[in-house]
């Protein structure tokens, strides 16, 4: 292999790894007076009807930085025509301006084109004395013009990509500054208006005295647990707006010792009752400890109430055999269970599968889980059957020196 050829091949994996036209640029500057053993090389870009010559690489300067008519130089012929030229000698070509290169060290030439089909640009060539290069050598620049066509139609697309991403993100920050201009609207200017109603109704409830009539305490009763289930639903909304622009922060998390953590907070929703617990030994996870808590809160919350009505619960939690390299975790119950085909409902924002009369919630528990696993880069899935209990799953990263 000669040596032009070897210099093409390096120029091919660097343009091949270029993400800018002003790296294109320098790239080829370099690699086409190294091919062809030129005392100068030029890249010129096509603007328009003129041509312009963006960058050199020479013995002396040139027109780095100038434009001229295509149709008063000789690189704007080579994109007109879509060929290349090679002259021997400039003063006896009528396609050159001699005027232009007099004070220049220029007496030969090779001229290329980038791109043969609707030339962007073309590639010179120049030698201090009279030349006439081998057509080896103008293969060899040919070739570097054509890869030098996909490196610029890649760097526009990379500039592209870049701006689009810029422009997402950009968007993304004004929707997060309206998303966080909602939640403080509806923390403030909605929630106050309820607990405005909550008072009034226990003032009215006081000035109505001891004993109001059935009825009228029965009305009371439920306007003042629709107001307490709005300002419920309120606050979970704004707890699901927030977890979802919580910054997360990961660590190895012991599923284990935040699960004693809610079995400890729900202590007092099973006074009383009979439950049976088996917990099974868990993992070590990689992930968030707050965002987890919240997860197995909601899991294991869901698991006592829905066994409510059994006279003798059983709540599991456990692991799974490992999924794809990441731990599998469980929470069972022996509660009402659910129909699977509304399974495709169940993580989704305010929807229920239980009479609110049966089971007190907002439905936005199991969307909070679904959230808070998808951003640990796992699965959430369930199965069951009415009257039979549920099982949900998810899994998790686990630590590096565990998988």
């Amino acid at each position: 292999m000669d040596s032009g050829t070897e210099r093409l091949l390096t120029a091919v994996q660097d343009l091949s790894r270029a993400r800018t036209l002003d790296a294109v640029m320098e790239i080829v500057r370099h690699a086409a007076r190294d091919i062809s053993g030129a005392d100068g090389a030029t890249f010129v870009l096509r603007d328009g009807d003129k041509c312009f010559y963006a960058e050199e690489d020479a013995i002396a300067p040139l027109w780095k930085g100038k434009r001229f008519p295509m149709s008063a130089c000789i690189s704007g012929w080579v994109m007109l025509n879509r060929k290349a030229a090679v002259i021997e000698d400039i003063y006896a070509d009528p396609r050159i301006p001699a005027d232009a290169y007099r004070p220049t060290f220029v007496k030969s030439l090779a001229m290329v084109p980038i791109r043969t089909q609707d030339p962007i640009g073309a590639i010179g060539n120049y030698w201090a004395t009279k030349r006439m290069p081998p057509p080896e050598t103008v293969r060899l620049l040919e070739a570097l013009a054509n890869f030098t066509s996909i490196a610029i139609e890649n760097a526009d697309l990379y500039a592209s990509l870049e701006r689009r991403v810029q422009e997402r993100t950009r968007d993304l920050a004004e929707a997060n500054h309206e998303l966080e201009a909602f939640s403080y609207s509806v923390s403030h200017d909605l929630r106050t208006p309820l607990r405005h109603m909550d008072g009034f109704l226990g003032l009215l409830k006081k000035a109505l005295g001891p004993g109001p009539g059935a009825e009228a305490a029965r009305l009371l009763g439920k306007v003042e647990d629709s107001v307490k289930r709005m300002d419920l639903l309120i606050a979970d909304l704004l707890a699901f707006s927030r977890m979802g622009r919580a910054e997360m922060r990961s660590c190895r998390v012991d599923l284990a010792g935040l699960l004693s953590q809610v079995k400890e907070e729900l202590s007092e929703d099973i006074r009383g009752r009979s439950v049976a617990w088996n917990m099974g030994e868990l993992p070590e996870v990689e992930g968030d400890p707050d965002l987890l808590r919240q997860v197995l809160a909601n899991l294991v919350g869901n698991a006592v109430k829905f066994t409510r009505k059994q006279p003798q619960a059983a709540i599991e939690v456990g692991a799974a055999p490992v999924k794809d390299g990441r731990a599998v975790i469980y929470v069972r119950d022996n509660g009402a269970g659910f129909d699977m085909a509304y399974a495709e409902r169940l993580f989704g924002l305010f929807q229920r599968l239980h009479l609110q009369e049966d089971y007190e919630g907002t439905g936005i528990g199991l969307a909070n889980v679904r959230r808070i696993i998808k951003r640990h880069g796992g699965e959430v899935w369930a199965d069951s059957a009415p009257g039979k209990g549920a099982t949900f799953y998810f899994t998790l990263a686990l630590p590096a020196k565990a998988r």
